[in-house]
């Protein structure tokens, strides 16, 4: 995520409420759209950090060996691709199409410090845990109601 704010100039899920729905979209596969202005080696970097399954994700050395080769510029497509970048970046920019000013009004909800997520995680864990024992068959069309205590309450202010 830190690399998609590096690029576009905006927090992450900006928009949406940060609560247990926001995590249920991360799992889901719900990531930031990337800007054309992207270098392409740089946007299949990120893809790969936001892998689903941590075990495909690059590793702190291989993030580095990457970076560093950007940095004393050992192949210079990476130099054309961030010049290229940067030229689309600039035109996105003075056309208010990226940056600050083009990103959506935060969500109020929207919490960006640091806090303790185990409620959060707890709520998925725990809905998750009751819908994972349902077990289905090819055939068996017949669903089982499930115990979940919903405060609907709470998201009718």
């Amino acid at each position: 995520m830190i690399m998609w704010e590096l690029t576009t100039g905006c927090k992450p899920f900006a928009n949406f409420e940060h609560d247990h729905s926001l995590i249920y979209k991360i799992i889901d596969g719900v990531r930031p759209e990337i800007t054309k202005d992207t270098p392409e080696f740089y946007a299949n970097l990120m893809k790969r950090c936001w892998d689903p399954d941590p075990k495909k994700r690059p590793s702190i050395n291989d993030i580095y060996d990457i970076s560093s080769k950007c940095v004393i510029l050992i192949d210079q497509s990476f130099n054309k691709q961030f010049d290229q970048a940067e030229l689309i970046r600039e035109e996105l920019i003075d056309s208010k199409k990226l940056g600050p000013e083009f990103s959506e009004k935060p969500h109020p909800k929207a919490i960006y410090t640091s806090r303790s997520l185990n409620s959060y995680i707890s709520k998925c864990s725990s809905i998750f845990s009751k819908c994972s024992s349902i077990s289905f068959t090819s055939n068996d069309y017949t669903s089982e109601e499930l115990k979940l205590d919903i405060d609907i309450e709470s998201g009718l202010n």
